[in-house]
């Protein structure tokens, strides 16, 4: 609040992580915040310091409430101030935070700029795959799970399961929590990234971060029934997997394919078609591209563009997906790791992670090397560098070890499966109790 003097130049938020870090991992120390924040804002004449007091009581009344004891003069000391411009706003947070659990972490970057600027609503880009982007309001209290469905909302899109919440930092891609706080997982995330990077660098550092709303889990995804999903989600999502070569296809398929994707980039203009060799890369998957010459592909694209009914570049992409979705490596999500378990099987593998289970491909050929339901993978866990599975029982069963970056990614995904199939059967027994 600046009314003691201090040689120190610390940034605003690591004055709120100080008064706010005990108090949120300690429940006692909740009132102690209160009391002094009140008892500093009593006879203060100095308009400074008031200003800051205000923008900690705001702060405070969203990360937790008061104890019963201390909860009436909190509120009497608001009401008895309801001329300043953040009184009313602080009541309404109390009142929000006595029906909510607690804040686990101390306010984040966003928030304490938002106060600072009198600005009690607080906005966050998310971005989407297809390369655009919203502006969605999070408040304090607001769940993964309640900004899933406000996105869901306005972009339209027919229902939001099988979606999540993606943070982006300089290393890494995780997916957020449905249950936790919009801010506490950013915080947890970022705090994560600049301990990392500040054993490495030394000093304090600043951790640039992009959110996401992608699709997560790929169920009841059927191409054409719901146009915005596709579009903005399910082509641009599905397209490199295709591009990197990852699903088995034939020459007519990947002629279609080809043809549609010409379509998507350069709509219904012949005269592009000399540029086909120059774009190959865009169009045909990587491993293929030597298959035939340029000169090849470009007039069997050119024969099969021309068999296609004219069609908008929307519709090519559902087109796209109709195509894709045949094959049993559609909505999979690829890994390339290095394996010592299977003498039989190459160094590296591909693993394809679906609603199915796990598959072990061969990166070279495609085979199948192995399949397992989620049913037959006993436990697996994950670290920086790898990534176990135990395949059976835990007892008799044979362990499969992996060396990879993306560990933690795999395990999520199992996880979220896993979790996903859970829940059906719950609801599944729910709804036959209430039936019996």
């Amino acid at each position: 609040m600046g009314d003691y003097p201090t040689k120190q130049m610390q940034s605003p938020l690591e004055h709120t992580d100080l008064i706010f870090s005990p108090a949120t991992q300690n429940e006692a120390l909740r009132d102690e915040i209160y009391c002094q924040i009140m008892k500093q804002m009593s006879s203060n004449n100095n308009r400074f310091s008031m200003e800051q007091g205000w923008q900690l009581l705001w702060l405070c009344c969203g990360m937790f409430p008061p104890s019963q004891a201390l909860l009436r003069h909190t509120q009497r000391f608001l009401e008895s101030r309801r001329r300043e411009a953040l009184a009313s706003d602080c009541l309404q947070r109390l009142q929000s935070s006595l029906r909510m659990e607690p804040r686990k972490l101390p306010p984040h970057q966003v928030e304490v700029d938002a106060v600072q600027q009198n600005s009690t609503q607080i906005f966050h880009k998310i971005h989407f795959p297809n390369d655009t982007e919203e502006i969605f309001e999070v408040a304090t209290n607001t769940r993964i799970r309640d900004l899933i469905q406000n996105i869901t909302k306005k972009l339209s899109l027919a229902s939001a399961d099988g979606f999540s919440i993606f943070v982006k930092t300089h290393d890494k891609v995780l997916s957020l929590n449905d249950t936790d706080y919009f801010f506490d997982s950013l915080r947890q995330i970022t705090d994560w990234s600049k301990k990392a990077k500040t054993i490495k660098e030394g000093g304090p550092v600043n951790i640039p971060y992009l959110v996401f709303f992608m699709r997560k889990l790929w169920f009841n995804v059927i191409p054409g029934r719901d146009t915005e999903a596709d579009v903005i989600f399910h082509f641009p999502q599905e397209l490199p997997k295709y591009l990197r070569g990852y699903h088995v296809s034939t020459k007519e398929e990947m002629l279609n394919v080809a043809a549609l994707l010409f379509r998507i980039k350069f709509s219904n203009d012949k005269s592009q078609f000399v540029s086909i060799p120059k774009v190959l890369k865009e169009l045909v998957p990587a491993d293929q591209l030597k298959a035939m010459s340029e000169n090849e592909w470009k007039k069997s694209i050119v024969a099969s563009f021309n068999k296609q009914v004219g069609l908008t570049a929307e519709e090519a992409k559902v087109a796209f997906l109709k195509a894709v979705c045949r094959w049993p490596t559609f909505g999979c999500a690829f890994f390339d790791v290095k394996q010592t378990s299977e003498p039989s099987f190459p160094d590296i593998v591909r693993i394809a992670i679906s609603k199915q289970g796990l598959t072990i491909i061969h990166p070279k050929t495609k085979d199948v090397l192995a399949n397992h339901p989620f049913n037959r993978i006993a436990n697996w866990c994950s670290g920086s560098t790898y990534f176990h599975m135990t395949i059976g029982s835990l007892v008799k069963g044979s362990k499969f070890l992996c060396e990879t970056s993306l560990g933690y990614k795999m395990d999520d995904l199992i996880t979220s499966y896993v979790n996903m199939y859970l829940q059906e059967r719950k609801a599944g027994q729910t709804r036959n109790q209430r039936f019996n």
